[in-house]
């Protein structure tokens, strides 16, 4: 039953989750769907013998080559009971002016204080508790009150009454009530694209677009690749360049958000593990070591945190959320276009890490097969102090997985830190403060918007057979998909089977490509699918890139 007054988690995505398990183990076993399809000729397998179970509504399976099958699922149904709404922020401090509040939500009284404002004004405001679930590191609990005004039929009725509200002298915005998640029956769309490495000869890695530094389309990744399909996978910061660590074929092209989730794979993606990962990183010269901060990234800006070397705020992750650092070391390798130019020193180094050039500005492209070190602040005076042209650096770099062992950069590995994690040995596991997902202070609106709420998800697994699961589930999109909260992206995961998952970017991000389709998800954003860092490809053969 909905509550209206009470936005908990609920097992929506508990029932999702089962029937779209349900749906991929009843796709026909006989005719087109039971026979293996040649690359790039899809055969769809739909029909009478598709699941009936009442909140799927259709699964429709395509074989894209032999052991690679997507499924689509359309569960669930549009609840009249769900509306447009007013939410009306708060401030961040009880005496912070209305007009200009930003937050979501807040504590009770605050919320109650902002209620009776709207109520001397004429409005009939709902004061609505949000509660998270027990993640594994945190209890369940009330994340906050949120206040809202209205149920409008459609989101022009309710942005009028948004504009009334704002000339009254408050901030907010519109919401749909369907993304609450607190709604079992709520629409979905669901895709999975699921790689049976007992059929399936190729391989599963990552790839990016010309450098580290620019994004790309999924869709041109997927044609100049010749892949068979993929879907987004890491962040990217302003630069372009991936957020968390990032290793490909044994390269470390992004150090680490230190502690936090991460999928690694090798063996072509037969191998998969999901845990926390950290790097070690240092150069060290005629006796004297420095640690380097990061690898590929703008010096100063340590986006979701997570960094070394007193970052401020915090040094622990953060979702979304710009830490720096004012003195700094970071590496650039010549995947990188050109690096940011500025105050401060860097030095060139060759192929063998030997010094090359000592400057006292920033910017230098770092040479084939070679690198750069930049410096700022105490950074750049150690790199003056110590690095002499001629002189070999030696630099260390380690993985370490959570409990601190190395983890070889063989050719094979690749290594995504997204997150949060979903599933670890088979059950719903989500590691909301170590991933950073809930944040510090009293402002909890990103955690609100971004963790509780119905979003567009992407998400990685592998399940008990050895089976690859890459997962798109579309949201915010009234009348097509709602989206899942980040638990109930774990507990979808968890009923296709996954004994390992892990939750990759999303929002806008989320897109799903296969060879012949294209797109075939509905990316929320009006301007279609987004320019990204980097993606997982399904490739036909062993060869790399």
């Amino acid at each position: 039953m909905r509550k209206s007054t009470h936005l908990a988690v609920s097992s929506a995505a508990a029932v999702l989750a089962f029937c779209a398990f349900t749906a991929l183990g009843t796709v026909p076993t006989t005719g087109a769907a039971a026979r293996s399809a040649p690359a790039g000729r899809p055969v769809t397998a739909a029909g009478p013998d598709s699941p009936t179970l009442p909140l799927t509504r259709s699964a429709t399976s395509t074989v894209i080559a032999p052991g690679v099958t997507e499924t689509s699922l359309v569960v669930g149904r549009t609840n009249t009971a769900d509306a447009w709404t007013v939410q009306v922020n708060q401030p961040l401090t009880d005496d912070g002016p209305y007009a200009r509040a930003t937050a979501a939500l807040g504590p009770k009284a605050r919320a109650d204080r902002l209620a009776a404002a709207l109520r001397a004004k004429g409005y009939a405001p709902r004061v609505e508790e949000v509660r998270t679930p027990a993640y594994a590191d945190r209890p369940a609990g009330t994340l906050g009150w949120t206040v809202r005004v209205g149920r409008y039929a459609d989101r022009p009725a309710a942005a009028a009454a948004l504009a009334g509200i704002a000339k009254a002298g408050f901030a907010g915005e519109n919401r749909y009530t369907a993304q609450d998640g607190t709604d079992a029956e709520a629409l979905q769309r669901v895709f999975v694209l699921r790689v049976d490495f007992k059929q399936f000869t190729g391989r599963v890695d990552s790839d990016f677009g010309p450098s580290v530094d620019a994004t790309e389309h999924l869709t041109d990744l997927v044609t100049s690749t010749r892949a068979l399909g993929g879907i987004n996978a890491q962040w990217s910061a302003d630069s372009g360049a991936p957020l968390g660590l990032y290793v490909k074929d044994g390269r470390l092209l992004s150090a680490a958000t230190q502690g936090r989730g991460g999928v690694r794979m090798a063996r072509g993606g037969r191998e998969l593990d999901v845990d926390t990962y950290s790097t070690q990183i240092t150069v060290s010269v005629g006796g004297a070591t420095r640690e380097i901060d990061g690898i590929n990234r703008i010096p100063g800006e340590i986006w979701n945190c997570g960094g070394v070397g007193g970052d401020q705020p915090t040094e622990h992750p953060q979702q979304d959320f710009k830490c720096t650092d004012d003195s700094e070391l970071v590496r650039f390798t010549s995947d990188w276009t050109t690096p940011p130019t500025g105050a401060g020193a860097e030095v060139v180094l060759d192929r063998d890490d030997r010094v090359t050039a000592v400057n006292r500005t920033r910017g230098a492209k770092p040479p084939a097969g070679g690198s750069t070190i930049q410096g700022i602040g105490e950074g750049a005076q150690w790199l003056i102090g110590h690095a002499r042209t001629g002189a070999r650096l030696r630099i260390t770099q380690r993985v370490l997985d959570g409990s601190g062992h190395d983890i070889p950069l063989t050719p094979d590995t690749t290594i995504l830190q997204v997150g949060p994690t979903l599933v670890r040995d088979g059950l719903v596991s989500v590691n909301a403060v170590g991933d950073g997902i809930i944040r510090e202070g009293i402002d909890q609106t990103h955690t609100y918007n971004w963790v509780v709420r119905g979003n567009p998800r992407s998400m990685v697994g592998i399940d008990e057979q050895g089976r690859l699961l890459l997962v798109v589930v579309d949201g915010r999109q009234v009348g097509w998909s709602s989206g899942l909260s980040i638990t109930g992206g774990a507990e979808l995961m968890k009923s296709l089977g996954a004994r390992e998952a892990l939750n990759l970017d999303g929002g806008g991000s989320s897109v799903m490509v296969t060879t012949g389709s294209g797109i075939i998800n509905r990316p929320s954003d009006t301007t279609g699918q987004r320019s990204l860092s980097n993606v997982l490809l399904v490739r036909p053969n062993a060869a790399g890139r």
